[in-house]
C-alpha cells in the first residue's frame, strides 16, 4: 500500500486493510485484534472490528504534510 493510498484512508478501517498496510496476514491480525494485542486502536462495534487509522499512520511513520 502507497503512502497516498494510506493518506486517503477514511477515519477507520477494516482489519484486513490495516493488515494489509503492515504486511501482516489476515488470520494472524485477527488473532491480535481479538487478543487486544493489535499494535494499532481497535474499536469493536458488534461483531466487526475497526482500525483508527491515523494511529495506523503513526505506526509507519507516515504524517499528513
Amino acid at each position: 500500500m502507497s503512502q497516498d493510498e494510506l493518506l486517503a484512508l477514511p477515519t477507520t478501517i477494516s482489519v484486513d486493510t490495516a493488515a494489509r498496510a503492515m504486511g501482516l496476514g489476515r488470520t494472524r491480525a485477527y488473532q491480535l485484534a481479538r487478543r487486544g494485542e493489535f499494535p494499532c486502536k481497535v474499536i469493536r462495534i458488534g461483531a466487526s472490528y475497526r482500525v483508527v487509522t491515523v494511529d495506523l499512520r503513526r505506526l509507519l511513520g507516515i504524517e499528513p504534510s
